[in-house]
């Protein structure tokens, strides 16, 4: 049965009047800088251009374009007619209702993934997921939302978001560059949102897209997707959030870094909060605590997306490659191991013996120089793409970590020093027990290195003398 009655939704930039089985949707004759409908020929142009691009995705749900006759029989507006979608089924709703959503939410990533695998691309529409462009589209944001400081949203949460996402950016060049070689970015939707998808027996139906400006639908498929992301983890569901970008990464064959994810999670949660403050101009007072929530998303995931150097020392048998590695799992982390660098370079394999005299042989000084290099320059690269490395090593010496910081200031990232330490009793029953182990240390070795290790104040030390989930522990909880 249609549903009875007449319901009226508006928005900042529209209405939709709800009539038995059909939706009408009407442009609002405004200028928001970022879209201009105040000419009627302009939001009739609007109106058939979000009937074919919601086709792509919807093509039973929008059945054309109505034009209104006002009473000198005269055009005077356009309608876009949809079929009208239950309410019940809507995204949003199931999500705030605590429906099992996460067969649903893995349909809805195989959807979107099929549909960029789909959608048109080329050099015009890549051009606006080069870094460049994502960093206009931040600062054209930054511009309209900064007339709100103090007034919607806190200053200090603001100049934040607008440093952290300006770091990223900066040292990101070689992240983006590969996004556009790799075919990333597409004609995509541009306005995921739970609240215009519905979720019906034969598959979800997902509308609205982004139709008055094509430069701002031609994104990543990673950033498009990210939006829904983003306001799955705003109405209470983060772990919907997290799974909708897994399985997006598994349909799509996309191996982005952590990184990425959570950049384009706090754009799109940024947008929203320029959406929400817009609103509030237009005289909805309760638009500012959603601007303001939608700044925290932002801020949270700028803050988790900084890829960061982190250097994990220690004496022979501290437990350091251990904890470097278990560092690297959770964080999903690159490691990279001086002892492995080191044979490499010599031509050998990890597992061969180079066993030599203290700062002799392969552990000489200008060997030892050249393995960190090499390691500072492989971490420079993998920053650069937007990947967390963990980099294993003594670090015994003060002008290797000097160097290391200076790696990490290039790159944009902040860097975090962890010292491991464990008494001499569990270093030395470790060095006389192991197996398997790349390092070719002996308790010679570990006793000329202890008496030769320079001051490191900069380092958190972590206790190894315990379980390895007691060190991560401690770990996280400083780099948290």
């Amino acid at each position: 049965m249609p549903e009875t009655g007449i319901d009226v939704r508006e928005t900042h930039i529209g209405a939709v009047f709800l009539v038995g089985d059909r939706a009408y949707k009407l442009k609002k004759p405004v200028d928001l800088r970022f879209l201009d409908f105040t000419d009627r020929a302009t939001r009739e142009r609007v109106c058939h251009r979000e009937v074919e691009l919601n086709r792509r995705l919807s093509p039973d749900v929008y059945l054309g374009v109505a034009d209104l006759h006002g009473p000198d029989h005269r055009v005077c507006e356009h309608l876009v007619v949809m079929r009208r979608m239950p309410e019940d089924r809507r995204l949003s709703t199931l999500v705030r209702a605590g429906a099992p959503l996460e067969h649903t939410v893995r349909v809805l990533a195989r959807t979107v993934a099929r549909f960029h695998a789909a959608a048109e691309r080329g050099p015009r529409i890549s051009e606006q997921g080069s870094r460049e462009a994502i960093r206009r589209r931040w600062e054209d944001s930054f511009a309209q939302v900064r007339p709100f400081h103090g007034v919607v949203l806190h200053q200090e949460t603001a100049g934040e978001i607008e440093r952290l996402t300006r770091e990223f950016l900066d040292g990101r060049d070689a992240l983006f560059e590969r996004r556009l070689s790799e075919g990333r970015v597409v004609d995509g939707h541009g306005d995921l949102l739970a609240d215009d998808i519905f979720c019906l027996d034969d598959g979800p139906r997902v509308l609205d897209c982004l139709e008055f400006d094509d430069r701002l639908r031609w994104v990543d498929g990673l950033d498009d997707v990210a939006f829904l992301a983003m306001d799955l983890e705003r109405l209470g569901a983060a772990g919907l959030a997290a799974q909708l970008l897994d399985d997006y990464a598994e349909f799509s064959g996309d191996p982005a870094p952590p990184a990425l994810r959570h950049h384009y999670t706090a754009y799109r949660a940024f947008v929203r909060v320029k959406v929400a403050c817009l609103r509030f101009a237009q005289g909805d007072d309760s638009a500012a605590g959603l601007a303001r929530a939608y700044a925290g998303i932002a801020l949270s995931h700028l803050r988790l997306g900084r890829p960061r150097m982190i250097l994990v020392g220690g004496l022979p048998a501290s437990g350091k490659s251990t904890l470097a590695g278990a560092v690297a799992d959770r964080l999903g982390a690159a490691v990279l191991r001086s002892d492995r660098i080191r044979k490499e370079l010599a031509g050998i394999t990890p597992e061969d013996s180079a066993a030599a005299g203290y700062r002799e042989g392969l552990y000489g000084p200008e060997t030892t120089r050249l393995t960190y290099d090499e390691m500072l320059h492989r971490a420079g690269e993998l920053l650069a793409l937007g990947e967390t490395v963990v980099l294993d090593a003594s670090w015994s010496e003060a002008h290797h970590r000097l160097a290391a910081a200076k790696a990490a200031e290039r790159a944009g990232s902040p860097l975090a020093q962890l010292r491991c330490w464990a008494p001499e009793t569990v270093t030395a029953h470790r060095l006389a027990t192991r197996t398997g182990s790349l390092s070719d240390a002996t308790p010679e070795i570990l006793q000329h290195m202890a008496t030769d290790v320079h001051p490191w104040p900069e380092a958190h030390t972590v206790l190894t003398a315990g379980t390895t989930e007691d060190s991560l522990a401690q770990a996280l909880a400083y780099l948290d």
